[in-house]
């Protein structure tokens, strides 16, 4: 089974735990307006490779990754789910330790042949780094071009499963920095029980040089860096929701 394949990492150290070989796959239907890898959402680029390829990749350096493992980030890598059942049932066999770092934006109950496939893949997967870009719907269609409902769903989806997730939440200036909607974001992720970790990144604008090889417009144009400061006070609130969440649900 091959894959399309944007790029190869081999020694990620912030995409789960360890040290980990990344695998960045092509193709993405959000558009983040903060996306630093613009490059990774035409569904017909990247480049072709198959499953066993990355498995013989990962091999010459497995030294490196006792403690880690293989993760596939994007793009999307739920638009290619056929492939990471195959990538990970070889992972399985050789007991590497598998994460997906997800939009979630792919997850949709109502289709019952991506259902089949997702439960399958669940199964070997050890860990779902998942991407909340907004808790609020209407800010994260602005935000994305594309609903959150599936999203949060799916939050909902692996904690039913019992599949250990992380929560990644970038703050943004102005955008998703409310005091408001990240309490609320605490709040909706205190309910799971599978939750492990929770990764608040201070946004950054690193990414604008891609946009301008691409010739795509940077929406975010004059927003500057998050203070990495003012990231752990943001962190602050989002613990303070979750904490209630589960205060009120041992009290229930």
């Amino acid at each position: 089974m091959s894959g399309r394949i944007h790029s190869l990492e081999s020694f990620g150290t912030v995409d789960g735990p360890g040290t980990r070989f990344v695998v960045f796959v092509q193709g993405c239907p959000m558009r983040c307006a903060y996306c630093h890898n613009p490059d990774t959402w035409d569904m017909t680029g990247g480049k072709i490779m198959e499953a066993s390829e990355i498995i013989e990749q990962y091999e010459r350096n497995k030294a490196f990754y006792k403690s880690g493992g293989i993760t596939v980030t994007g793009g999307e890598p739920l638009m290619q789910v056929d492939f990471l059942i195959e990538l990970f049932t070889l992972a399985k066999e050789k007991d590497i330790h598998t994460c997906i770092d997800s939009s979630g934006i792919a997850f949709n109950r109502n289709n019952a042949a991506f259902m089949e496939k997702l439960e399958h893949l669940m199964t070997l997967t050890n860990l779902v780094m998942l991407d909340i870009k907004h808790i609020d719907p209407e800010k994260h269609l602005e935000l994305t071009s594309q609903p959150n409902a599936g999203i949060l769903d799916f939050a909902k989806y692996l904690d039913e499963k019992g599949v250990d997730m992380w929560i990644r939440h970038v703050v943004v200036p102005g955008i998703t920095d409310q005091d408001e909607y990240l309490y609320k974001l605490g709040y909706f992720i205190g309910q799971f029980h599978n939750l492990k970790a929770l990764d608040v990144l201070p946004y950054h604008t690193m990414g604008i040089v891609k946009y301008e090889k691409l010739g795509i417009e940077y929406k975010l144009k004059g927003v500057p860096d998050m203070d990495k400061e003012k990231v752990i006070e943001k962190k602050k609130v989002i613990l303070d929701g979750i904490k209630q969440r589960r205060k009120e649900l041992d009290n229930f």
